[in-house]
């Protein structure tokens, strides 16, 4: 019999040991729940593109080409690209992001980047300080600023995957 083994954070083992002793046990209960995801129905469609890239031939009246064309131009994007982007969304594959959305996306991971490092350098200094016998003052003021502008992003962030999932599942 083979032997499966994971590491999860204490806390869940804990809750697991719980619920796991009114199922059996711990073994019981994940070769349980092993079976029963062998047993759910196999997802209809791979999420995750595999193999080479095949042409497909699309035909379109005049009028549906003028409209793929200035949607797609909305979205920055070619009507090529903008059609596979439609098929993948469909087809379950990972969000499907415009130029713009990505610039975006960058724009804002640079930003919490930047806010890391300076709770870093932060955690340091008072590290060091500490160390060496003296106190730390916090800087409420620079500390309320740095939530505000991590609160500013994280919405930011929020506010772009809503916007992009709305999109690709035509609530938008």
């Amino acid at each position: 019999m083979a032997l499966i083994s994971l590491r999860v954070p204490d806390e869940v083992a804990a809750q697991f040991s719980v619920l796991a002793a009114t199922q059996g046990g711990k073994s019981a209960l994940l070769r349980r729940l092993i079976a029963d995801a062998l047993a759910a129905p196999a997802p209809r469609i791979l999420a995750l593109p595999v193999g080479r890239p095949e042409k497909v031939t699309v035909r379109f009246r005049e009028s549906e080409m003028r409209q793929l064309a200035e949607i797609s131009h909305q979205r920055g994007m070619t009507r090529t690209g903008w059609i596979v982007a439609l098929v993948r969304s469909r087809l379950g594959s990972p969000a499907q992001h415009s130029p713009e959305e990505h610039d975006a996306l960058r724009a804002i991971v640079r930003e919490l980047n930047r806010i890391g490092a300076n709770i870093n350098q932060i955690v340091r200094a008072a590290n060091t300080s500490v160390l060496q016998g003296r106190a730390v003052e916090p800087d409420l003021s620079a500390i309320q600023e740095a939530k505000l502008v991590i609160e500013t992003e994280l919405s930011r962030l929020r506010n772009a995957l809503r916007s992009n999932a709305d999109y690709w599942d035509g609530r938008r």
